[in-house]
């Protein structure tokens, strides 16, 4: 999210709201047979981390991406701190489920690492060349190492100094050790002119599929459209790799119009795709989230499916181009109707399968170290997810 949008904030009290009755105080009943829609059944709880707490000499916040190796039920972490208080890195921790009764239980934190360079050096902080936003993270249980993005930086009317920095995909080992990067297509390229990516509308989700790899980026370049408002959505592209790293494709997310106006009507705006989780090799989750000045946070969950959708991998603008089929989109959770007041969610991760056949879903915010906002989980039991989870 942008870091202006703190130009306001809301100071209130957080209050759980959703309890297990909200959707369903007891384990659910079994899928009919052949129905493989994924929904949500119920509420397993929510944790929280303190503000700004340490941890191994470091300040924890800004968590906006996790993932959990299955074999050892580790959880990694990702923080998109750039350096205003520590180096880019990530945590290891433990997110606890009763297995009976789905019950969420805790967080803890058991290690941190820091992302390095190819080099071995850790990434410079904000504002310096070579600096990585982190937004993102998957543990590829493949190859045991892990996936990380970077959201990418570019000068703007309101930010002219800051130097280019392109969007990446970059593979690392569980010391923080660089391993190696996917290819980005050409058209994510970022310039210092109206092309390419927009400041903070680079890669926000990523995911691993049975047969590929998926990236998302927040929100529209400057060829594909303008950003949404209340009026009209936007496109933003999810771009797919082979398991290879080979770029096969790219499909149009349509961001939803904003879902209330900013107070005052010229406040700020940012909505966007926060992050992504495949289902299978088609269908995906996707989190969109938006930050309305004097509103705050409005959070939704979509299944997505591009099985039928264009790939406009080879289209270098979208913008009055209506040759092309988006990907489909069906409302899982509207994080509004469950939770008050909603808060900046920005990671989704499959946690471990309940006794009763229900995967868990965990969603993450991303608390920005800003005391009015909140390190949150929040955890679901789900049915009609992977049958490898």
């Amino acid at each position: 999210m942008r870091n202006s949008r703190k130009i306001v904030r809301i100071a209130a009290a957080f209050v759980v709201a959703m309890s297990g009755a909200a959707l369903g105080a007891h384990p659910a009943a079994a899928d009919p047979q052949g129905d493989q829609r994924l929904r949500v059944t119920r509420f397993l709880g929510e944790q929280r981390l303190p503000h700004r707490m340490m941890f191994n000499g470091t300040t924890v916040g800004g968590i906006s991406g996790l993932d959990r190796d299955p074999r050892t039920g580790t959880w990694y972490l990702i923080s998109d701190d750039r350096w205003r208080y520590n180096p880019a890195r990530f945590y290891t921790g433990s997110l606890n489920f009763n297995r009976e009764s789905g019950a969420f239980t805790g967080v803890s934190l058991t290690g941190v690492t820091t992302l390095k360079r190819a080099d071995g050096s850790p990434y410079p902080g904000y504002g310096l060349p070579e600096s990585a936003d982190p937004e993102t993270i998957r543990f590829d249980p493949w190859t045991r190492r892990l996936l990380w993005g970077h959201e990418g930086d570019r000068p703007d009317d309101r930010n002219p100094n800051i130097p280019i920095s392109d969007l990446f995909v970059r593979w690392a080992g569980t010391d923080g050790r660089h391993l190696g990067e996917l290819p980005i297509p050409a058209n994510l390229k970022m310039t210092d002119t109206t092309s390419g990516p927009r400041r903070n509308f680079g890669f926000e989700g990523l995911t691993f599929a049975p047969r590929t790899i998926a990236a998302v980026v927040e929100g529209p370049r400057y060829e594909d459209g303008e950003p949404s408002t209340v009026e009209h959505g936007a496109p933003a592209r999810i771009t797919v790799w082979s398991r290879g790293g080979r770029p096969i494709g790219q499909y149009v997310y349509p961001v939803d119009p904003l879902p209330a106006a900013p107070v005052p009507p010229t406040g700020w705006t940012d909505t966007g795709v926060s992050e992504i989780l495949a289902i299978d090799d088609s269908r995906y989750l996707a989190l969109e989230r938006s930050w309305l000045e004097g509103v705050g946070y409005r959070v939704r969950l979509y299944e997505i499916d591009r099985s039928h959708a264009t790939n406009v991998i080879g289209r270098d603008r979208l913008a009055g181009d209506l040759q092309y089929r988006p990907v489909s989109k069906r409302l899982v959770l509207d994080l509004g109707t469950r939770q008050e007041p909603e808060q900046n969610l920005e990671g989704l991760a499959w946690g471990p399968k309940l006794r009763t056949g229900e995967c868990t879903l965990v969603l993450a915010a991303d608390d920005n170290f800003d005391p009015g906002e909140v390190g949150q989980f929040l955890a679901y039991g789900v049915r009609g997810c992977p049958a490898s989870r």
